[in-house]
C-alpha cells in the first residue's frame, strides 16, 4: 500500500476546513480510520496524499442537551455512544445500533462520523439516527455551516454529497417525548465478519390511552442504494385503530412491499432478507412500543 505524503492533526474546525480547502481532493479527514485505512489498503485504491486527523478538536466528542436538541459530535466513537446515560435513555435505538458495530476495540476509535460519512447503506449507527429523524451539521470552509435532513447527505453505496473542503461537524434530534420509545435489533454474520445482513430502527409515539401509535419512523438498511425510510409501514402503523398483531403485520407487508432488496454473495439471499425484515420488524416495534407504555410522562432531560 502506498502511503500519505503529510498527517495534519488541527485542533479547530476552522484550521481543519482550511486544509481540506488548500489540498482538495488530494485530502481525507481521518478519525477513527477503520472505514478509511481499509478503503486505502485495498487493490487499485487511491490513497490520498494528505490525511486531516479531526480527534483533537475541541467538541468534536460531546454530548450535549442545546438549546431543546441533543446534539451528538461527529467525532464521538461508538463506544462513547453506549456508554452515555442520556443517549441509553433517550436514543436506545442509537445506543443498540452502535453497540453491534465491530469488536470492543473497533467501537473505542470509530466515530459516529466516519459511520454516517462512509454512506453504507448498511451502515448501523446512520440507521439509528434515521430512526431519531437527526439532522446533520455540514461546516464549509469559510463559517458556512449548515443543519440539513441526514438523508440529504447520501449519493450512493460508498457516496455523500459533501464538498472536499465541507466535513460533518455534529448531529441532533430531539428528546423523546411522553409515551415515546425507539428500538434497534439487526442480524449480522458471524462477530469476526460483523456485516449487518439486515438492521431495523423504530420510533413510536403512542396516543393518550398508549393503546393507538400516533407517530412511526422506521429505517431500514441495506434495503436501497441508501438508508431507507420505510414509509408505507410507518402509515400503516399510524393509521391502525390499535397497536395489535394485524397493525404490525400489516406494517411488515408495507416494509416488503416498498424495501429494495437484493442477494449479496456476502450477506444473504434476497428471498432471506425480506422474511427477516418481518422477523425483525415485529421484535422492534414490540420493544419500542413496550418502552413507549412504561414512558407515559414527560421525561426529564439533564445535560451530561
Amino acid at each position: 500500500m502506498s502511503r500519505w505524503r503529510a498527517y495534519h492533526t488541527p485542533t479547530t474546525v476552522a484550521e481543519a476546513l482550511s486544509l481540506l480547502h488548500q489540498h482538495k481532493d488530494k485530502a481525507r479527514i481521518i478519525a477513527g480510520g477503520t472505514d478509511l485505512i481499509l478503503d486505502m489498503e485495498a487493490e487499485h485504491a487511491v490513497v490520498p496524499e494528505v490525511l486531516v486527523d479531526v480527534t483533537k478538536i475541541a467538541g468534536i466528542d460531546r454530548v450535549a442537551l442545546e438549546d431543546g436538541w441533543i446534539v451528538l459530535g461527529a467525532g464521538i466513537t461508538h463506544t462513547q455512544i453506549e456508554s452515555s446515560p442520556l443517549l441509553r435513555a433517550q436514543a436506545r435505538c442509537l445506543t443498540e445500533s452502535c453497540g453491534v458495530i465491530g469488536g470492543p476495540q473497533v467501537r473505542n476509535v470509530a466515530t459516529l462520523g466516519g459511520n454516517v460519512a462512509h454512506a453504507l447503506p448498511a451502515a448501523d449507527g446512520t440507521i439509528g439516527l434515521l430512526a431519531l429523524e437527526a439532522e446533520v451539521e455540514i461546516a464549509g470552509h469559510g463559517g458556512s455551516n449548515r443543519w440539513q435532513p441526514l438523508l440529504s447527505i447520501f449519493a450512493g453505496p460508498g457516496r455523500n454529497r459533501l464538498a472536499p473542503d465541507q466535513m460533518l461537524h455534529a448531529f441532533r434530534f430531539r428528546p423523546i417525548a411522553a409515551r415515546a420509545g425507539n428500538a434497534f435489533d439487526r442480524i449480522m454474520r458471524p462477530q469476526g465478519v460483523a456485516l449487518p445482513v439486515l438492521g431495523i430502527a423504530a420510533r413510536v409515539r403512542l396516543d393518550a390511552d398508549l393503546r393507538r401509535v400516533e407517530d412511526a419512523v422506521i429505517a431500514i438498511g441495506p434495503a436501497g442504494p441508501t438508508p431507507f425510510r420505510a414509509s408505507g409501514a410507518e402509515e400503516a402503523l399510524t393509521a391502525a385503530a390499535e397497536f395489535d398483531d394485524a397493525a404490525v403485520e400489516n406494517a411488515v407487508a408495507a416494509a416488503q412491499e416498498q424495501a429494495r432488496l437484493r442477494t449479496s454473495k456476502y450477506r444473504a439471499s434476497q428471498e432471506y432478507r425480506r422474511e427477516m425484515i418481518g422477523v425483525l420488524l415485529r421484535r422492534v416495534l414490540q420493544a419500542a412500543v413496550e418502552r413507549a407504555r412504561m414512558n407515559d410522562a414527560p421525561t426529564q432531560v439533564e445535560d451530561t
